[in-house]
C-alpha cells in the first residue's frame, strides 16, 4: 500500500442493549484517535464513550496513537460488570454447597 492510498477499518462498539460496527475508510497514516473521531461524525447520535473507553484493535489494547493496518478492527471497551473469574468461583462456590 502507498502511503497516500486509504485504508479501511472497522470501528466497533458492544453496548449492553445494542452493538456497533463503522466502516470507515481513512488516510493510511491515520491513528486510531483520528479513526474513532471519524466513527464519532458518522454517527453523532450512538450513545458510546468515544473519549473514556479504553480501544484495542482484535483484542488487544492500543493507544489511541496507534496506527492500525488496512482491515483492522478498532473496539472501544466498556467496563465489566463484575470479574468473570470472580463470578465463575462463586458459581462453583455455591455449587459445592
Amino acid at each position: 500500500m502507498s502511503a497516500g492510498s486509504p485504508k479501511r477499518c472497522t470501528v466497533a462498539y458492544a453496548g449492553a442493549e445494542r452493538s456497533f460496527l463503522w466502516q470507515l475508510d481513512v488516510p493510511a497514516d491515520a491513528d486510531i484517535a483520528a479513526i474513532i473521531a471519524a466513527a464519532r461524525c458518522a454517527a453523532p447520535e450512538a450513545q458510546v464513550p468515544w473519549d473514556d473507553a479504553p480501544v484495542g484493535i482484535f483484542g488487544e489494547l492500543r493507544s489511541r496513537a496507534a496506527v492500525p493496518a488496512d482491515g483492522d478492527r478498532i473496539e472501544l471497551y466498556r467496563p465489566l460488570r463484575a470479574d468473570p473469574r470472580t463470578r465463575r468461583r462463586a458459581r462453583l462456590a455455591g455449587a459445592r454447597r
